[in-house]
């Protein structure tokens, strides 16, 4: 039997026949595969001293259950035994039988799927062989073993994006990909009249025929992802809504396989499987690489990223105008329609999301539309090698777990400043982890040790926590993903840089999380109390060397330099502190703990100037507040953290005033015209589009009974005009709405009837502002804005 390689897209296990069943599809370079593997036990695991007590209790239930010894125990130390099962089904029976006779039983809760893949350390790429069968779009390969293996994908992509009216009745389905650009929909060619267009309108005589035609179009050119915007939770809802409603089976999947579509009851999220292909929402995706944006919008998040929007004029009434297209001018709808597909497909490619999910997907096996998954990812990576060592792991902890620390935060001395260097800690908590070996067998493994002999083999943690020299994963799982990046960064692989990145950091909050099985409060501790050790004698270090330390965050301190520094002398003087630092910790770990240092400090930033504000209201400092000013010409750059100018709560009048004030203050230029005459131009109407509050709406209209705040008043104005209007009322379940303020209160943009109250804007926006800066060089806003009286 040949050997072929391949990226895993889609997993399933299932029953079939009294027996399970393992689906895999994988993109090869000659097409797709499907993968069927047989056989595979799903296995859970129970102290050996329940095995006679279960056994009676299985047997009188006549489930088939095979029991095994192996070398393995808890974290307790206790022998345990190995239960394999026939089916899925017989599983999940034996679980409750535990359960209900309070039986400890634990990796029940491991998919079979899944713990196939991990157990042989399978990350998206694999290696496999078995008997083929050539089918017309794919081969299928039977009686087939799988192993690791090393092949990067070139996936055929698709964005997709449907049309449709407030009740959901669709009216075209727009398709984009390299092999072909569309849009179905219902209509006739008569109807619109004849433009030579640079995509193909199929024509379709109701929505029966354009959910067929949809299928045909996914069996015809057999698109590997399918991306768009909200794609889940909006487009396949409605498509398998829709769907329902006709009796269609919507064959969307490889080998003609229906979707198979779902919907949490707490949450509202739908989740999607179809066999062979991934979808990827623009959303998810963006936020699982950490991009944020003040609205997620596909209109907003394109403009940003692209400097383009949508094909529509009446942006805050979008469905009237869909509506009157569909009706009156289809093919200027087709043309909308499209354009929102390739908007998505254009933010994929800008921010290479899809290399992005397939480098994360080789990292850590996660499937490529897991969001988030660092709890998954973690467990993927470190339960085999666990079980190496002769352990099972934990069931998660449901109660009475203690929280650990957050990251060390410094008071901060208040001021405006000349020359502030940034010194930042590489990776602070993975470099932690690294040097002081925290690790969950570790530390198991450590609290075994006692006084005497095997007291020199445990590194000293918090709360309570010790961990083993020798025996340990953690450590050298990061030390890999380490020098990975390094080489990616060499390489300028951006995204797998970045997938690196946000793994190795996501590695301290899975230990923090008790919704991770490893949970343990000594864990999480004795990275987040080690890193406030270091902080401080850090700073310590620092202020010894005759400098003064003003603010420092988790891993970040910023060091005064006493008076005004060239961006030259600023980097000589950061370049010594970080040396003395670094060879100080090198010096003192080897010393005290006989420990490697992994933690290395380097000289990030200078700002020329820069001010830290007070709490507002009173004289102590704030903390993650701050705005500072780099570089110098045509690279100056204003930093603001915290602060009015990049909080999305407040005003684009309260950004735009704080901007140029700040500006006008780091120049040391007088700021006293600019606030009068801002205010007077604001009193006069000269900003009112920037007058607009952009809130959420984070609970249901409905729960907010006692305290009503602004928007939510806003909100209930608004959909009461939709309601008089028979409009679909849009902010009973969240949301987002932009609202302003008015002589009679908030009121929503599109329906605003009150004049604008401009005091408040002055009171509330532009004042607070203002006096956190103005009182450093000798000014306050009263005094710069109240009327001049006269003489007399």
């Amino acid at each position: 039997m040949t050997i072929e390689k391949g990226f895993l897209l889609t997993r399933h296990a299932r029953d079939y026949g009294g027996k399970t069943q393992i689906e895999l599809w994988v993109s090869t370079t000659h097409g797709p595969a499907q993968i069927l593997i047989e056989n595979e036990q799903p296995v859970c695991f129970i102290p050996d001293s329940d095995k006679d007590k279960i056994q009676q209790l299985s047997e009188r239930n006549s489930d088939n259950v095979t029991y095994k010894e192996l070398p393995l125990k808890n974290f307790g130390s206790t022998p345990l035994i190995a239960c394999y099962h026939r089916t899925i089904k017989a599983s999940q029976h034996f679980n409750e039988l535990c359960v209900r006779k309070k039986i400890d039983v634990l990796e029940s809760d491991i998919r079979l799927a899944d713990r196939y893949l991990m157990e042989r350390f399978i990350c998206g790429s694999l290696e496999f062989t078995g008997n083929v069968t050539q089918k017309n779009t794919h081969k299928m390969v039977t009686h087939a073993k799988c192993r690791k293996g090393d092949f990067h994908p070139d996936l055929q992509l698709v964005s997709l994006d449907i049309e449709c009216s407030e009740k959901g009745e669709l009216y075209s389905i727009g398709l984009d990909s390299d092999k072909d650009a569309r849009v179905i929909m219902i209509g006739q060619p008569g109807e619109a009249p004849h433009t030579s267009l640079p995509f193909h309108i199929e024509w379709v005589a109701d929505e029966v025929q354009l959910l067929h035609t949809l299928i045909q179009w996914f069996s015809t050119y057999d698109p590997d992802i399918i991306i768009g915007w909200n794609v889940v939770d909006f487009d396949f809802r409605l498509l398998h809504k829709r769907a329902e409603k006709h009796h269609i089976r919507l064959a969307l999947g490889r080998d003609q396989q229906t979707i198979s579509f779902r919907t949490s009851g707490q949450s509202q999220k739908s989740f999607i499987y179809i066999p062979g292909r991934v979808v990827l929402d623009g959303i998810d995706s963006l936020k699982t690489a950490t991009y944020q944006f003040s609205s997620w919008s596909l209109e907003s998040v394109s403009q940003t990223l692209l400097n383009e929007g949508k094909a529509i004029h009446n942006v805050n009434d979008r469905m009237a105008e869909i509506n009157h297209m569909f009706r009156h001018d289809k093919i200027k709808l087709a043309i909308y329609n499209l354009k929102d597909c390739q908007l998505v497909r254009r933010i994929f490619d800008h921010t290479h999301l899809s290399d992005f999910m397939v480098q994360r997907s080789k990292l850590t096996g996660l499937e490529l539309d897991r969001i988030g998954g660092s709890v998954a990812a973690f467990t993927n990576l470190y339960l085999p090698r666990l079980h190496r060592a002769g352990y099972i792991a934990p069931n998660l902890i449901s109660e009475n777990w203690q929280a650990s620390p957050g990251g060390y935060v410094m008071d901060s001395v208040p001021g405006l400043y000349d020359s502030v260097i940034v010194l930042d800690f590489k990776s602070l908590y993975p470099s932690i982890i690294r040097t002081f070996l925290i690790d969950p067998l570790g530390l198991i493994e450590g609290l075994k040790l006692t006084a005497g002999k095997e007291a020199d083999q445990a590194v000293p943690g918090f709360r309570g926590g010790q961990f083993h020299r020798t025996r340990h994963f953690l450590p050298k799982m990061i030390e890999s993903l380490w020098q990975a990046r390094d080489i990616a960064k060499q390489n300028n692989e951006a995204a797998f840089s970045q997938a690196i990145k946000i793994i190795m950091n996501s590695f301290y909050g899975v230990l923090g999380s008790s919704g991770c099985r490893f949970f343990d409060t000594r864990l999480a501790s004795s990275i987040t109390m080690r890193g406030h050790e270091i902080m401080k004698q850090t700073r310590q270090l620092i202020e010894n060397s005759g400098y003064k330390v003003i603010y420092g965050d988790t891993d970040s301190t910023f060091v005064s330099l006493e008076k005004e520094h060239s961006a030259e002398e600023a980097s000589k003087t950061g370049r010594l502190l970080t040396q003395t630092i670094n060879q100080w910790w090198q010096k003192y770990l080897e010393e005290t703990y006989q420990l490697e240092s992994c933690l290395e400090i380097e000289y990030e930033t200078h700002y020329r100037k820069f001010f830290m504000p007070t709490i507002r209201g009173a004289e102590t400092g704030s903390k993650k507040r701050y705005a500072g000013l780099t570089g110098s010409g045509e690279d100056e750059q204003m930093i603001f953290k915290g602060l009015e100018s990049v909080r999305t709560d407040w005003t684009p009048l309260a950004q735009r005033f704080q901007q140029e004030l700040y500006h006008r203050v780091f120049h040391q230029e007088n700021p006293c015209d600019y606030v009068r005459n801002f205010v007077e131009e604001t009193l006069a109407g000269e900003f009112d589009q920037a007058l607009i509050y952009r809130k959420r709406l984070r609970r249901r209209l409905s729960e907010y009974q006692k305290n009503i705040p602004p928007q939510v008043r806003a909100a209930r104005l608004a959909d009461e005009h939709h309601r008089r209007q028979g409009k679909p009322l849009q902010y009973q379940n969240k949301g987002t709405i932009e609202y302003v303020i008015t002589l009679n209160g908030p009121e929503p943009i599109e329906f605003q009837n009150s004049p604008l109250d401009y005091q408040h804007y002055i009171d509330k926006q532009l004042k607070p502002v203002a006096d956190a800066i103005l009182p450093f060089i000798g000014y306050q806003f009263d005094d710069l804005t109240k009327p001049q009286l006269g003489l007399f």
